[in-house]
């Protein structure tokens, strides 16, 4: 019998989560009031979730070769730099994450939202012209629709924006 490679241990450990997750979700309190369940969109997630890891551990399981890092036949390289360049994409998505939290009560969560995915795409998928352009609608077309879902369609009251009255403030506008 082979060992399992480090792909299928983790998807394993992954969808062990989501049972525990799931399970938990029913811990939930229920309320006298409403429609909706408060356990129903961490179900959604987790059921989500569940099924990526299933899909991870498929792949985990038909590709059993481990994919070395660095290049073949190099050494991999050791040091604060190294590591750096290795968990730079982490970094920056944990950095412009701070600043989204940091900005969202100034610019609400619209604004920061649409800044948010517009950075760290291109700061994951690179500055060239036509990524800025296809960037921007992205980023604009999927937070205004989650934007509009959450405001119009379930009537959850988002962070508004002070931006406004920050320029008011300022004396910017009138």
């Amino acid at each position: 019998m082979e060992r399992l490679n480090k792909d299928a241990a983790v998807a394993i450990f992954l969808l062990v989560l989501c049972g525990v997750f799931y399970a938990a979700s029913f811990d939930i309190r229920v309320p006298t009031y409403g429609v909706l369940l408060p356990s129903t969109w961490p179900r959604v997630i987790i059921v989500a979730l569940g099924v990526l890891s299933l899909i991870y551990l498929f792949q985990s399981l038909t590709n059993p070769e481990e994919v070395s890092e660095g290049e073949e036949g190099a050494p991999p390289q050791a040091g604060f730099f190294s590591w750096l360049y290795d968990w730079k994409n982490p970094i920056w998505c944990f950095v412009l994450f701070f600043a989204y939290l940091a900005t969202l009560p100034v610019f609400g969560m619209l604004i920061s939202g649409i800044l948010f995915v517009f950075l760290l795409l291109n700061v994951l998928g690179g500055w060239s012209a036509r990524n800025l352009a296809f960037h921007a609608i992205v980023a604009i077309g999927c937070i205004g629709a989650m934007w509009s879902l959450f405001t119009y369609g379930l009537d959850v009251i988002l962070p508004p924006s002070d931006f406004p009255y920050l320029l008011t403030l300022l004396g910017l506008s009138s």
